[in-house]
């Protein structure tokens, strides 16, 4: 099921890759949903799940790696983590 939300997520949302750009739009409060890929470091995973009980963010973990999301996000590299 998650993977199709990402499926649907790239179709209709804006996404934005990587912790950095991630990390910041959380702080903004522009980000309403984030996926991790399964191979995502474990202090990447603890930092975006603090996020998670501080407000209503929404944290899907993904039973995919990183390569696979970079492909079905038409990406040439892995990605650990995105967000709309």
């Amino acid at each position: 099921m998650s993977v199709e939300q990402l499926k649907k997520a790239l179709k209709e949302e804006k996404c934005v890759f990587g912790l950095n750009e991630t990390e910041n739009n959380i702080k903004l409060g522009k980000a309403k949903t984030v996926f991790l890929a399964s191979n995502c470091k474990v202090a990447v995973r603890e930092k975006i799940n603090h996020y998670k009980k501080m407000g209503t963010l929404n944290v899907i973990e993904l039973e995919i790696n990183g390569q696979e999301i970079g492909a079905l996000s038409k990406k040439q590299y892995s990605i650990s983590v995105l967000s709309f």
